[in-house]
């Protein structure tokens, strides 16, 4: 029997298809994003309008949006993958040549009243067309050298695109995210243990390449890597972000300063408040506890696309899950990290938390395949 045909006669269908919803996942995501309510209110000051309100709207067009996708037949995404990862870099060889700037980087296109970020969509059209590429290939030759050098071709071409917008964090997002189903499918952990290797080598490569005329960095990306090396060495210009955070987080403590009692955003010393630093004002705010509840709710919602994965019978479905979770760990770990100090600053938002349109669009969109999954699993019939 085909792929489509057992899907199409053991699937639910109509309204049906609601009792199949994963609706644990919808309450865990539901829960992160509440908290990102809370805190938008607190740092606008108890200003709800600002920001609080408008994310909450943006949320529930983005919810909306997670229940269309997920109630569309699995078959439909397996089937419109290839056509996504193409569009996707047509668009980002638009931006390159047409794009609008913005705030020193070239990352959108102004198409009448819409202004597209393509490489929002990246990071998911990039793992929908690299389950299917794996769904297709015989699993023998999965860690073949010509099969691995397709997929990494596959990856890096877009990435490379999105690193020139420039946009480090998400170019990394879309490595990852690739990786990650990489992994999943089974590729020979020695390409993973080359990837260091040649990782390893790249960054001496961008140490090496500074002041010269083949210089692999801004100079503002420079900056950061020096801030995060040593967060003393310019206290007041590039280091004062991280140095604030760092202040933030620990004089919250345990228990935290109480809701909307953070001096650090209330007085405006820390900076991206609402965006890329939010974790430090839930942190000063709730302390430890409140930052392990929400590091919790993370945790939950990886920890539901596994257990969905491997309920999925279709190599597709389970592949896409795992993908679509593994970007979502990278997200919010990668932003932990780079506001605690163990990372670079590279401007990736707290997922559902850190206030914007465009990155919970994707996100939920990427649940609503997650979704779409669950829903049109195979089941046995009664």
């Amino acid at each position: 029997m085909s792929y489509l045909e057992y899907n199409v006669k053991r699937v639910p269908s109509g309204l049906a298809k609601v009792l199949y919803v994963n609706w644990v996942l919808v309450l865990l995501l539901s829960a992160v994003a509440s908290v990102g309510f809370l805190q938008l209110y607190s740092v606008a000051g108890g200003d709800f309008d600002r920001w609080a309100e408008p994310q909450m709207e943006r949320f529930a067009l983005a919810l909306t949006a997670m229940f269309i996708v997920g109630f569309t037949p699995l078959w439909f995404w397996r089937s419109m993958a290839a056509f996504g990862y193409a569009l996707s870099v047509i668009l980002l060889l638009g931006v390159e040549f047409f794009g609008s700037v913005g705030m020193g980087a070239q990352r959108w296109l102004e198409l009448g009243p819409i202004r597209l970020q393509p490489s929002e969509m990246t990071k998911i059209t990039v793992i929908m067309m690299m389950a299917l590429y794996y769904d297709w290939l015989d699993p023998k030759k999965v860690s073949h050298p010509l099969w691995v050098g397709l997929a990494v071709l596959m990856i890096a071409a877009p990435a490379f695109l999105v690193l020139k917008q420039p946009d480090l964090g998400t170019a990394l997002l879309i490595l990852g995210g690739g990786g990650m189903v990489m992994f999943f499918a089974g590729v020979s952990l020695w390409y993973f243990g080359g990837v260091v290797a040649v990782g390893a080598g790249l960054i001496a490569a961008v140490f090496a390449s500074r002041g010269t005329s083949w210089q692999l960095l801004r100079d503002y990306q420079f900056r950061r890597i020096d801030a995060f090396l040593d967060p003393s060495l310019d206290p007041l210009g590039t280091s004062y972000h991280i140095n604030q955070a760092m202040i933030a987080l620990g004089s919250g403590g345990w228990s935290g300063r109480g809701f909307m009692q953070g001096t650090q955003s209330r007085l405006n010393f820390l900076p991206e408040k609402h965006t890329d630093f939010i974790f430090n004002t839930l942190a000063e705010e709730f302390g430890f506890v409140g930052s392990v509840f929400l590091l919790i709710l993370y945790l939950g919602i990886i920890a539901t696309c596994i257990i969905a994965a491997l309920q999925t019978r279709n190599r597709f479905g389970a592949l896409l899950i795992l993908g679509i979770a593994g970007n979502f760990f990278l997200y919010f770990a990668v932003n932990m990290a780079m506001v605690m100090g163990l990372a670079p600053v590279v401007g990736v938002p707290l997922p559902l938390v850190s206030y914007g349109g465009s990155a919970m669009l994707m996100i939920l969109i990427g649940f609503g395949l997650v979704q779409s999954a669950c829903i049109h699993r195979p089941r046995e019939r009664a």
